[in-house]
């Protein structure tokens, strides 16, 4: 065996060691980690203690999967609502295009016009990009509509070779291999989608598979991306993690064993334990250029990283937004909710109805003072929504007040104290209410109507919504 070199790393400015390359290691019965994930009883986190660094990219960014994994749980978007929303996309990346691409499926006729629509937008950033099935027929068909890159599903965990494929681990990267090969051989550029690798033997078929892939690269010149796929939502960000659940384990392994360029990594999460954001900004920390969304979360069972989220990740990692204008996530919302008919849960962060929204009286009470007591940034500026309060038997004169100023949209000089007579008289409106065993808040409509009636009484003149 060939001694390993000692080499100095550019990046970090230590002297390493070379690693060693890993041979792919073949097995008669699957490697399941059934110590890991019995089935019977719910799934083990275990650690070894063993960390790897950090290595954030020079550049991270988002790309985009509402029209492929997104559209696998709800029903198909038509041709102008991919477009639609193709063309929020666009707004919402910014001139620097950090929503770098957005994937698309051919199989239908629909799908295929969308496409072509939004390709003839000429926008540089989304990409389009496609998703297709693994045959030389889908190959020539992006070829056909002007594609640069395609993603091809090449699953590695010995459930889905052995189970599914019925292959073992050496005809199963043969076979990828020659489907790879078959594309970068008509000038298509390749993203390989790493399914269910948070249950594959990392060591002996990802990070040799991985290998091969980027050996095909540098013969046809042409990049050959992998897509990190927790596809089961196994993984976790915990330091000393074993694997294959460990993200930055993942991360680490496909850059400095596979020789994976970090602008060619990306991470697809799933929300099964509710770990999809932490672990695509983990990715981010460890070296993954690129993370894999979905608006609202909208994916396969319990959903994909939300895109939104990992726009305000970005801004929160950066300190900026990098040309993003998160305006449009508010307008995204609106479109899904009057136009698709989506119903988004009111507590969903960034777009739910109520995610800025308090009912108890003495967190109302801060708000009037202060704003920043009780909102998690200017949400007025970033997402033209205003934090406001509901109105019920919590609320206080306070609550009242704020929901005054906010749904009335009071400038500074008119805005109404919550010692105002007006907003007594409301108060005492909405205790009856609760008082005769009301138990649902108060609506806008009933407030505004109750908020007139009052300004009748008063002699003052009637407040309208400016909207």
């Amino acid at each position: 065996m060939a001694e390993r070199k000692v080499y100095f790393d550019e990046t970090t400015k230590l002297l390493q060691l070379e690693e060693h390359m890993y041979q792919m290691v073949e097995v008669e019965d699957p490697q399941v980690f059934r110590s890991l994930f019995p089935y019977d009883e719910i799934p083990k986190i275990a650690f070894n203690d063993r960390v790897v660094p950090h290595h954030m990219p020079d550049d991270i960014w988002i790309t985009d999967t509402t029209f492929r994994d997104g559209q696998q749980s709800r029903t198909p978007y038509t041709t102008e609502q991919i477009v639609t929303i193709y063309d929020y996309l666009h707004r919402l990346g910014g001139p620097n295009g950090k929503i770098r691409n957005s994937e698309f499926f051919l199989y239908s006729k629909k799908d295929r016009d969308a496409v072509v629509k939004c390709m003839e937008r000429g926008y540089q950033f989304p990409e389009v990009t496609s998703w297709i099935r693994a045959t030389k027929k889908d190959f020539e068909l992006v070829k056909d509509l002007g594609m640069k890159e395609t993603g091809i599903l090449v699953s590695c965990s010995d459930y889905h070779i052995f189970y599914k494929l019925h292959m073992n681990r050496g005809e199963a990267l043969r076979h990828y291999l020659h489907i790879v090969e078959e594309c970068l051989e008509i000038g298509i550029a390749v993203r390989c989608h790493l399914e269910d690798v948070t249950r594959a033997d990392f060591y002996g078929f990802v990070v040799p598979f991985c290998t091969e892939l980027m050996k095909l690269s540098a013969r046809y010149q042409l990049p050959v991306k992998v897509r990190v796929c927790d596809t089961m939502g196994y993984g976790v960000n915990y330091p000393g993690a074993v694997m294959p659940r460990s993200i930055p384990g993942l991360i680490y392994g496909l850059r400095v064993h596979a020789g994976v360029p970090s602008e060619w990594l990306e991470f697809h999460g799933h929300n099964d334990f509710y770990k999809a954001v932490v672990n695509s900004t983990t990715a981010w920390l460890y070296g993954a250029s690129g993370v894999n969304c979905s608006l609202f979360g909208i994916g396969e069972r319990t959903g994909n990283t939300p895109l939104e989220a990992m726009v305000f990740e970005y801004a929160q990692l950066r300190g900026n937004l990098g040309g993003m204008d998160t305006t449009v996530i508010t307008e995204l919302a609106e479109y899904y909710e009057k136009e698709i008919g989506y119903e988004i849960p009111p507590r969903t962060p960034f777009v739910g109805k109520n995610f800025n929204v308090t009912r108890a009286g003495i967190h109302a009470d801060g708000l009037i003072k202060n704003e920043e007591i009780y909102n998690v940034f200017d949400t007025d500026k970033f997402l033209k929504r205003p934090p406001l309060v509901a109105v019920s038997n919590t609320s206080g004169l306070a609550g009242i007040a704020v929901w005054m100023n906010n749904y009335f949209h009071l400038p500074a000089d008119r805005k109404i104290s919550k010692d105002d007579e007006l907003i007594a008289r409301v108060k005492v409106w909405v205790d009856n209410e609760y008082d005769n065993g009301r138990v649902t808040v108060i609506t806008d409509e009933e407030m505004v109507k109750v908020i007139n009636e009052a300004c009748e009484l008063l002699g003052r003149e009637k407040y309208k919504n400016e909207d």
